[in-house]
């Protein structure tokens, strides 16, 4: 009992049956379940796949053997230990801790006979059960030391101090890496992966914590109505489910999805088309081929221009014979501002792969215009299980060709399973700020090192599949474009009866002694995805108030926008604008587009495409699969602000350069405007509610006059790649708060 193999692995076992199991508990040397019956221990026995170090012990089992020496105790404490039926009854009993002696003296006396006792389960290392094999799962017994070792384990996680607190259960105070956790009438002992304090709450997780759980998160705070909330608008068709979703350098938005066995638009071949390019000046979409499943790939743009889809899913041949499997693909797609050919070509696919296979990654370009992806899973099966996950990164070269090897990273292997699309953020010193689940650090991918190790964030789980919303808030160089970092929402485990997190953490990571400023939404949300806006705001739009990411898992949609303000003080930020009329739950998208507002589309909770609501299933299919596109004006440009705007804007260059070059700007302000600010804007790999790559930069300018129609500037570059990496970007004008039509340039 004092090392364990491969724990992870066995963690993952445990987690996988969870359905079935009351009580879990990892132990120093193995791990152990109590199941309410010995035919739900088949059914795990099946499940575990004859793993070694196991043990199963229906609740029948223990309850007898309890009951044997139960007057052992008695002599020994006022309350004996006593093991009810089910969680309810166990958490309103009253138990107290035995001592560690008394355990063994117990052990010593149910070892002789207990081995051969039905309900005990340890698969032999290698063996392959089945549901039919009731002698194995019956008759498989231990050593007779290993038995007592066993038996005072699961005796000193089961009998926990509550004393006069019924429903709570206290920390086990032996060796152990758990904590008990009580959850209305039931209790969980918990899991938790890693070293830190993120996951000693509710969750499934594996590992020692270092310390206390973190403070509790705040709740739900009012925000007044803004006086000018903005307004929604259905425009068009989407084509194909949203899924993920990129602004390209002709102001198209391609629409990505995964394969269906449904879309609104069919290709030459017969077959559907998975992906879309609208046009926003027609409202119109046409079909875009590709050669392999892209379900819930990550992505970045290339700096020569080019959109990359990473990763995917499995083929489905009954459906789309014509798709591949998607696992380890690298799509590329190209668009142009000046040539028009390019529009409505499909993806290309030449042959490169990943080095592992990744479903649900993460990408970030880094300042050499190479590209880092991390996480993903290696299979798309259960993510409690290791074996399935990947939880590495690899590096794609600026031309898009992965390098050829994935390289663990402490960070996702600690936090699985919510390990799945990280927030990536590029920070102003070339390193990554990387958040998941809870917790957070700053990486450096030239030495493969944390650097840094920030606080855990109070609240629920921020990550898939609990996803809130992250935004690395406009850099400027004021303060020496230092990053300043808000993540919102998020949710504590995956079901449609999931709370969703109301609060939010503010970091700047470069800060001395950097720490999580809390604030609060007005209520609970969870797939919330925060864009920037170029008058320097946040829009905070879709997701749950209950649910979480998954098919069928999420109720009570939340309609209304949230802007935040991050220059205002703490408990000012907030104010709720327009409502939406469409529910934007799993696989929805938002993004800005070069006039300024901003595209809403997608929400594909179902399995497959489903046109009409069908009541009463599991899962739910109350929220149904959503084509129609809708725009949202933002505060700036409604009424008659939208007259207010810049115009004949041009630049001296497309083609910009870091290291602090320089460009001039010239256009016609409105009469009498007081204010200037040339936005350098990147918008993105939109999905899931993660903007990969997504950054504004606010750019330094002389030459303004105020109150004068025709203006000059002089624009100041950033200092260097890592405020700035390469790639295609949006330059806004925004003139007393209001954008012009912004124009896409190249930043090399």
């Amino acid at each position: 009992m004092d090392n364990v193999e491969q724990p992870l692995e066995i963690c993952s076992a445990i987690l996988r049956a969870l359905s079935t199991v009351e009580h879990v508990v990892r132990l120093m040397g193995g791990v152990v379940i109590l199941l309410p019956t010995a035919e739900t221990a088949v059914r795990v026995a099946v499940l575990l796949q004859a793993r070694p170090r196991v043990l199963l012990l229906s609740a029948q089992l223990l309850q007898e053997v309890i009951e044997d020496v139960e007057a052992h105790f008695m002599g020994l404490h006022a309350t004996p230990p006593v093991l009810m039926e089910d969680a309810a009854q166990f958490m309103g009993t009253t138990s107290t801790l035995i001592k560690m002696q008394s355990l063994e003296n117990y052990a010593d006396h149910l070892s002789d006979t207990a081995a051969t006792h039905p309900g005990i389960v340890l698969p032999a290392t290698g063996a392959k059960m089945d549901a039919r094999d009731h002698h194995l799962v019956q008759h498989h017994h231990l050593p007779q030391s290993q038995l007592k070792n066993q038996f005072l384990a699961v005796l000193q996680a089961l009998l926990v101090v509550q004393e006069d607190q019924p429903r709570r259960t206290a920390r086990v105070e032996q060796p152990m890496a758990t904590r008990s956790v009580g959850i209305g009438h039931k209790v969980l002992v918990v899991l938790f992966c890693g070293n830190t304090t993120a996951h000693c709450g509710e969750g499934c997780q594996s590992g020692p914590c270092t310390g206390p759980p973190a403070e509790p998160a705040p709740g739900p705070s009012p925000a007044p109505p803004a006086a000018t909330p903005g307004s929604f608008n259905i425009v068009g068709q989407s084509g194909v489910p949203a899924m993920h979703a990129g602004l390209m350098p002709n102001g198209r938005v391609i629409f990505l999805d995964k394969l269906e066995n449904y879309t609104q638009i069919k290709l030459a071949d017969g077959y559907y088309a998975y992906s879309s390019e609208y046009d926003p000046a027609t409202n119109t979409a046409v079909g875009l081929s590709y050669e392999t499943n892209a379900f819930c790939s990550g992505g970045a743009f290339l700096p020569d221009g080019r959109w990359l889809s990473l990763g995917g899913n499995a083929p489905l041949i009954f459906i789309d014979p014509t798709i591949g499997d998607g696992f380890t693909a690298i799509r590329y797609i190209s668009r142009s501002a000046t040539d028009s050919s390019l529009n409505g070509q499909s993806w290309s696919e030449p042959g490169n792969k990943l080095s592992t296979a990744r479903w649900y990654a993460s990408a970030q370009t880094m300042p050499d215009g190479t590209i880092f992806v991390a996480s993903g899973s290696l299979n798309g099966l259960d993510p409690t299980v290791p074996t399935n996950n990947n939880p590495t990164y690899e590096i794609l070269s600026n031309e898009g060709i992965s390098s050829g090897t994935s390289i663990p990273m402490d960070i996702l292997v600690k936090t699985q399973p919510y390990y799945m699309y990280p927030f990536i953020h590029l920070m102003a010193d070339g390193n990554l700020f990387v958040f998941v689940s809870k917790s957070s650090e700053s990486f450096s991918v030239s030495t493969n090192t944390t650097t840094t190790n920030y606080p855990d964030l109070p609240g629920d789980y921020r990550t898939y599949p609990n996803t809130g919303g992250s935004v690395l808030l406009p850099l400027s160089s004021a303060n020496d474009y230092a990053p300043d970092i808000i993540i919102c929402g998020g949710g504590a485990y995956q079901d449609i009866t999931s709370p969703t997190d109301p609060s939010c953490g503010r970091i700047q990571p470069f800060s001395a002694n950097a720490a999580w400023e809390m604030d609060s939404m007005p209520q609970g949300r969870g797939m919330i995805e925060g864009t920037l806006l170029p008058d320097g705001s946040v829009i905070f739009l879709n997701g749950c108030n209950q649910g979480a990411q998954g098919f069928g898992l999420a109720a009570d949609p939340t309609y209304t926008a949230l802007i935040y303000q991050p220059s205002m003080p703490l408990g000012q930020r907030w104010s709720t604008g327009a409502t939406s009329s469409i529910a934007r739950l799993y696989h929805s998208v938002a993004l800005l587009l070069l006039d300024g507002t901003l595209m809403i589309a997608g929400s594909n909770p179902v399995q497959m495409p489903v046109l009409t609501p069908v009541p009463n299933q599991t899962p739910s299919e109350d929220y149904v699969t959503e084509f129609r596109v809708e725009i949202f004006t933002p505060p700036y440009l409604q009424g008659d602000n939208a007259n207010l705007r810049p115009t004949a804007i041009v630049l001296s260059s497309l083609a910009l350069t870091v290291n602090g070059a320089t460009f001039t700007i010239t256009f016609t302000a409105p009469s009498g405007a007081q204010t200037v600010q040339v936005v350098l804007y990147h918008g993105g790999f939109v999905t899931h509610s993660l903007h990969m790559n997504h950054r504004m930069i606010l750019l330094d300018t002389t030459g303004w006059v105020a109150g004068a129609t025709a203006q000059t500037l002089t624009v100041t570059m950033p200092p260097n790649s890592n405020v700035a990496p390469p790639g295609p970007y949006v330059i806004y004008c925004v003139v007393d708060g209001v954008p012009g039509i912004g124009q896409f340039v190249s930043v090399s």
